[in-house]
């Protein structure tokens, strides 16, 4: 069974904001295997990691750089260079706010890689968003999709032509300069052909507008959805309150 588009939007959304409020180790990790065992479920697992690793990684480093190395409540001290110091502390610190970052990426990413685009339009058209808004928010949604499989034409067109991708990371860094800028011409001309597009259709226009496709829309998921944004207003206001005390 295939969840309505904003249905599957609000259990990815409430699923971020309430793993970030609650920031539990356990329950990170369990959103991490659900995510991954979804989008294995789904067939969208090859295509995730990738778009994953690619927001993950740096963002993760960053996290071990800062607070593993510069933690100023870490008692239990592993090693030090001057200023900086490796601290029990800080690394677990750092550990579970990756943990917790990833959680809510991955639950996104999923949604992001699983959502019908015309469906999720034509369900946020359906109710009273603006066309123009409507698009641009599907379109944020499945950029990292778009860029992983543009990435990918483009790396088998070079290696057809000859291009050898030797193993170090000094020669994928000048493996990727190589596709970074065919990759940033093309993503400009789509922006350019789907502008000119949205004109034709009248995208722009501010009159009443009609849709052929048609999202069925069960009362049981806007129940469900209602649900979903209230757990997730109270995982906030948990948090909020219990750091105010």
């Amino acid at each position: 069974m295939r969840l309505h588009p904003l249905t599957s939007l609000a259990a990815a959304g409430s699923t971020a904001v309430i793993t970030t409020a609650a920031a539990s180790w356990p329950l990170s990790l369990a959103v991490i295997a659900g995510a991954l065992g979804l989008s294995a479920m789904g067939g969208t697992l090859r295509r995730l990691l990738p778009a994953a690793a690619a927001v993950l990684v740096p963002l993760s480093l960053s996290l071990l750089v800062l607070h593993g190395l510069f933690f100023p409540e870490g008692q239990i001290i592993l090693a030090q260079w001057g200023p900086a110091r490796v601290t029990a502390e800080g690394l677990s610190f750092a550990r579970e706010r990756a943990a917790q970052v990833s959680a809510a990426v991955l639950a996104l990413l999923v949604f992001s890689f699983s959502v019908s685009v015309p469906d999720l339009v034509a369900a946020l058209s359906a109710k009273g968003v603006q066309g123009r808004f409507a698009f641009v928010l599907a379109s944020t949604l499945t950029l990292l999709p778009a860029i992983t499989s543009r990435v990918g034409r483009i790396r088998r067109a070079q290696e057809a032509r000859g291009l050898v991708i030797r193993r170090g990371l000094l020669h994928r860094i000048a493996a990727f300069r190589l596709q970074a800028v065919p990759l940033v011409s093309a993503l400009v001309e789509d922006a350019a052909i789907r502008g000119a597009a949205l004109e034709a259709r009248g995208f722009g226009g501010t009159g009443p507008r009609t849709t052929y496709r048609d999202v069925p829309d069960p009362v049981v998921e806007r129940w469900l959805r209602i649900l979903l944004m209230l757990a997730a207003a109270a995982a906030v206001a948990a948090r909020l309150w219990l750091a105010g005390g």
